[in-house]
């Protein structure tokens, strides 16, 4: 880690006193720190500078860092450049988040630093000299990235555990998992670092670490927003957004980042700024796609979240999941692992030989095994039934508006319990039991999201998921604001945090 500034601590009281008295306040009646919108207003009406609010992200990373594991790579000095040029600037600061702390995922190039996917493999990539257009969009937004944040290997796992670097800690018990592969972003931002963070979602990447970190987290519809990443090949499962602690914040950078004009996919939602007066038709599935249940704290998150959506006027009844559930997951796995190979094939060529576990985790190299031991046609078979699921996912949402599940089969599990040193059959169980809710709406490209309802008694978050067809992030987000509102999250601190 760099050293601390000059001044650090003192620029960032205006800040600090801030976010101590909304903690002050009630949970349902006030946020424990402020959001991004409330942050970037404050710089917009000079009640802080951009560099009082980057000096205290800054001290906060430098102090929570060691103890959480969520930074990869740093960039606190051209952060804070940054925000000396912003507040120097003469003319109003552009863009809706102007001067607000943001990480961005270490799955991801951005300009200036080096994108290592939490791989050993990695570890001499040079800066990056471009970007993808999609993370162009949180320069226009103003956003001051302060670093890269966690991720396990290539984003493979739902625990960002990567051998190359110190495990990420859940700041509600840092024994837990943060889960992944959004892992960093999401303890940076419930640990108050930082007011959200970019993610992406590729099986659960967003809503997994959500669920397990407390926050609200939207999976958008493929091909919402700007382009980021090169698609993978057959279905391309992976999309990005972010994780955020309200739902405006998620909201305002959908509506920055989504594709406008001849390059749109879907009507652009805009700006969506609350609930609607519409009542929904919900199905509630419980059961995993495997069919197994899970945890009697996760069943319950479930169950009363049916009972709130029924108490605000929706229809609400049990439903079962549209697909074969272990058909599905074999051709999930298929593909998943198509993505495993490619990058052992671009290692070795890198390298000269096949890589082994000194520089890729056993669980990377299992799963490249597994496109060896395929029948010629058989990924080709494989992503022809995801499609096909694709398609039956569809046709459920023609009943419903949402469809209401858990995110995970348990709450946040113990480090080490999911990661890639675990040995290939225990883990393949314990995958199956821990995650078996998220993977369909990848391959339907649909839109979803984990809504942070519910805490265990021992003080775990567990987030409920909500679902909705192809391109209905409206929708979603009308309910989210309606569910923020009825229960409310935001007062909710961990116990390591700002």
């Amino acid at each position: 880690m760099m050293s601390r500034r000059e001044g650090l601590v003192a620029g960032a009281a205006t800040i600090a006193a801030a976010a101590s008295d909304a903690a002050a306040k009630p949970a349902a009646s006030a946020p424990w720190a402020p959001d991004a919108v409330e942050i970037a207003g404050r710089i917009r009406r000079k009640e802080v500078s951009a560099l009082e609010v980057t000096e205290k992200a800054v001290r906060d990373a430098e102090a929570l860092n060691p103890k959480l594991g969520f930074l990869v790579t740093p960039d606190f000095d051209r952060a804070i450049d940054k925000a000396k040029r912003l507040d120097a600037a003469t003319a109003p600061p552009a863009g809706p988040f102007a001067g607000v702390p943001f990480l961005v995922k270490d799955l991801d190039d951005y300009v200036g630093l080096p994108t290592f996917s939490g791989s050993r493999a990695m570890l001499r990539n040079p800066p990056a000299k471009t970007q993808p257009a999609y993370i162009d969009c949180f320069d226009k937004a103003g956003l001051i990235v302060i670093g890269k944040s966690s991720t396990p290997e290539y984003g493979f796992l739902p625990t960002t555990e990567p051998e190359g670097f110190p495990p990420t800690r859940n700041p509600w018990n840092p024994e837990r998992s943060s889960g992944g592969s959004s892992g960093g972003a999401a303890v940076a931002t419930a640990a108050g670092v930082a007011p959200f963070a970019h993610a992406s979602d590729g099986g659960g990447s967003i809503r997994i670490p959500s669920s397990n970190c407390g926050l609200f987290g939207l999976k958008v519809s493929r091909g919402r927003q700007v382009p980021g990443r090169e698609p993978m090949r057959g279905v391309d499962l992976s999309v990005a957004h972010c994780v955020s602690r309200s739902v405006r914040d998620s909201a305002t950078l959908l509506a920055a980042t989504e594709r406008h004009g001849a390059d749109q996919v879907f009507p652009p939602v805009g700006l969506v700024t609350g609930p609607d007066t519409r009542r929904l038709r919900v199905g509630l599935v419980v059961n995993t796609m495997l069919g197994a249940q899970p945890n009697a704290e996760v069943r319950a998150a479930a169950e009363n979240a049916g009972k709130l959506m029924e108490s605000l006027g929706h229809k609400v009844e049990p439903t079962t999941w549209p697909v074969d559930g272990p058909a599905f997951a074999q051709n999930f796995l298929a593909l998943w692992a198509s993505g495993a190979a490619e990058l052992v094939d671009a290692v070795a060529q890198a390298i000269g030989r096949k890589p082994d576990d000194s520089l890729l985790e056993p669980f990377t190299l299992a799963m490249a095994e597994l496109v060896g031991q395929m029948p010629p046609d058989g990924l080709r078979k494989a992503v022809a039934d995801l499609q096909a699921a694709g398609q039956a996912y569809d046709r459920w949402l023609d009943r419903y508006d949402v469809i209401v599940s858990p995110v995970l089969g348990s709450p946040p599990v113990p480090l080490g319990w999911v990661s890639g040193t675990v040995d290939i059959p225990h883990l393949t169980e314990r995958l199956n039991a821990y995650v078996g809710y998220t993977t369909l709406h990848n391959v339907a490209g649909a839109a979803s999201m984990s809504v942070p309802l519910h805490w265990t008694a021992d003080g775990l978050p567990v987030g409920v998921q909500f679902a909705g067809r192809v391109g209905a992030e409206k929708t979603l987000l009308q309910l989210a604001y309606e569910l923020e509102a009825a229960q409310p999250w935001a007062g909710r601190k961990p116990p390591v945090s700002a």
